[in-house]
This record gives C-alpha cells, structure tokens and sequence, in this order.
C-alpha cells in the first residue's frame, strides 16, 4: 500500500513538475515573440516617419520623443500619438496619427507629419479596409495620390478649398470611389487644424511618468 501511494504521489509530483516547466517554456517563448514583434512593429513606425521628415533637418528620434493627446473631433480616435522632432533643441516638425473615422470600409489609420512652418511634410497611410483597386489608391505603392499632399497647407490651397474636385475643392478623387479620397481630405485637414490650434505647446516636453494631453476642441 505504502508503495503504491509512493508511486501515485512521485507521478503527481513528476506531473506537476512538467505542467510548471510547460508553462515557464510557453510564457519564456512568448515573451520572447512578443518582444520580436514590437521590435518590428517600431522599426517599420521609425521607417514611415523618417520618410515624411525632412532627416537631413532632424537631430532626435521622434519614436522616443512622443506624447498621447486626445481631441477625437479633430484627430478621429479618443486619444492619438504625436511624434515631436527637433532639429537641436528647436522644433523642427510634429507627426501625428491621424485616424479617418468614416472611411468606406471603415476606419483608416494616417501618419501625418506638419513641419514648424505648418506645411505638410507627407501623409502616409498605416491601415485600412478599403476595397483593392478602388478605395486603396490611397496607398503610396497603389498610386501617387497620397503624395499630393507634401508641400500642402491650410493657406494652400484656402481653407475652403480643402476638398475632392467633386465638392469644389482642388484634390482628386478616385473613379467610383470618392468617399474614401473626401474622408482622407478632411482628416488631413482636420489635423492641420488641430495644429495650428495648439501651436508651441505640442513640443512642450511630456510629463514624467503620464502621458501629456491637448487639445480642447
């Protein structure tokens, strides 16, 4: 009896023994892949935001110098990313994630970058839904169309002007899919509204340990 409650007690033991080395193996190879994919998920942000900064004007790393605001009537989502650069310690050009709340598919996800002066320095498209051939022409490898915007601000064109073709504005729209061109229109506007509204403060240096917010409209 003694050595068969032995047994049954060493194969509970063993048992437990593999359930916590299973456990720790899992938790060790998951850390590590979650660890991976945040170092690519950086890596490809860093990417995006270089190509809408002028780099030859840039001294920090923008990915390390961010603040989370919230102006969801502006900026689409309740609290958005801005990446602040500087060229010494002087501003040089902010770029904001911008999200297009109403797309045709739903929402898009833009990177857009502003430079001190307040004229765009690119727009870039992170995700969407759009339909392929149609709505996705908003992409930079479907189409030159994201690219009209560099050089783009809210004196030009005027304000009023801020629009696709279609609504008497000065942006094309696409064949058959003009809400996705008007949607993206307005949220770019909308972000360069939202930075003139804020001006200085956006490069205002974060909180320790808490997130700075802005934006009051």
């Amino acid at each position: 009896m003694k050595t068969k409650l032995r047994s049954i007690l060493l194969s509970s033991a063993m048992l437990g023994a593999f359930a916590v080395w299973g456990v720790a193996i899992v938790a060790l190879t998951h850390g590590s892949v979650e660890g991976r994919i945040a170092a690519n998920q950086d890596q490809a942000m860093k990417r995006q935001i270089n190509a809408i900064l002028p780099a030859d004007q840039i001294t920090n790393d923008p990915l390390a110098d961010r603040i989370q605001v919230s102006d969801p009537d502006r900026l689409g989502a309740p609290t958005s990313w801005v990446y602040r650069a500087r060229r010494g310690d002087q501003p040089a050009a902010v770029v904001i994630e911008s999200m297009v709340p109403d797309g045709y598919a739903g929402p898009i996800k833009l990177l857009v970058s502003v430079l001190e002066d307040g004229t765009l320095g690119g727009v870039r498209v992170i995700s969407h839904h759009e339909t392929p051939g149609l709505g996705d022409k908003i992409e930079e490898t479907k189409s030159d169309w994201i690219l009209g915007f560099t050089g783009k601000s809210l004196a030009n064109p005027p304000l009023e002007q801020w629009a696709v073709k279609r609504d008497g504005g000065v942006f094309d729209q696409f064949t058959g899919a003009t809400i996705t061109p008007r949607s993206v229109v307005k949220a770019v506007r909308d972000t360069l509204l939202y930075v003139q509204q804020q001006g200085s403060a956006l490069y205002a240096p974060a909180e320790p340990k808490q997130a700075a917010t802005g934006g009051q409209g």
